[in-house]
């Protein structure tokens, strides 16, 4: 898999994210995909080549080692951190929706130039309102990801540390037979630290959420219950979408005096509908 380009994929949510998640995903680049794709896949190179048991039996070896390993190292860490590193895309589809309305509110207002154009495509969003929801969704499946392949670990491999010797008695075997694995202290130190780094992202994760609630709440209380259209409520618009609202208030506000030469329709004496 190329790690690099999944990486710069998930890494366009970086400049929406908080402090937090910027932490997060480093943790995620550097402590678990540069570490799985670097070190760990060479340590696991051999780990059916490498794991012979002291029998001549056809398919005794491969038998006792599904019995141990029935999923690699490996690859089950390859996938929790696709699954993990996937609940970024729903903010990254979120802003693009964004992006997309605020392009399409310039086009509609007839006159955008080319660098009012650019500025919607660099535009760096604050964590408000739907955005808020989106990003906390995310977190939230990164929680449950995390700690369902950590339960997953647990309930296949419930010892952390790798030993060196395994006794095998499944069939073909003619008997119970000794088993050994290939360098299981640089397993045993890879795995732990695998799991170290796992837990780590977690609690950045529960403390991110923890975070964003503190913030929404600070928002909610420090807003002033004035007119809807105060200050507090224009900060939440886009300044195209802004423009628009004042273009239409200030069309609106002119129709009334336009309207008092004329007479109502349900005026029979033909007075000014204004008296």
């Amino acid at each position: 898999m190329n790690w690099a380009s999944f990486y710069a994929v998930i890494s366009g949510v970086n400049r929406h994210s908080t402090g937090i998640g910027r932490i997060w995903l480093s943790v995620i680049f550097i402590f678990r995909i540069l570490v799985l794709v670097v070190a760990a896949e060479s340590v696991w190179g051999d780990e059916k080549t490498g794991f012979t048991c002291n029998t001549q039996q056809p398919g005794c070896n491969s038998v006792c080692y599904d019995q141990f390993f029935p999923i690699s190292h490996i690859r089950l860490w390859a996938l929790q951190l696709i699954l993990v590193s996937t609940p970024a895309l729903l903010v990254a589809m979120h802003v693009a929706h964004r992006r997309h309305i605020d392009k399409k509110i310039l086009k509609l207002s007839g006159r955008a130039t080319t660098k009012e154009f650019e500025q919607v495509k660099t535009q760096k969003f604050k964590i408000t309102g739907a955005l808020w929801w989106t990003y906390m969704i995310s977190i939230i499946f990164r929680i449950l990801f995390e700690v369902a392949f950590l339960y997953i670990f647990y309930i296949i491999y419930p010892n952390f540390t790798m030993v060196r010797l395994v006794k095998c008695d499944s069939y073909p075997c003619p008997n119970t037979v000794d088993c050994f694995v290939s360098r299981p202290t640089e397993k045993t130190v890879f795995t732990v630290f695998m799991l170290a780094a796992s837990g780590v992202c977690v609690l950045l994760n529960i403390a991110e959420v923890l975070y964003l609630i503190g913030k929404a709440c600070t928002r909610y209380f420090q807003k002033p219950e004035a007119d809807p259209q105060g200050p507090w409520f224009t900060q939440m618009l886009s300044p195209y979408k802004q423009n628009e609202i004042n273009q239409l208030i200030s069309e609106h506000s002119f129709k009334p005096r336009l309207n008092l030469g004329r007479k109502s329709p349900t005026d029979k004496g033909g007075r000014c509908s204004a008296f």
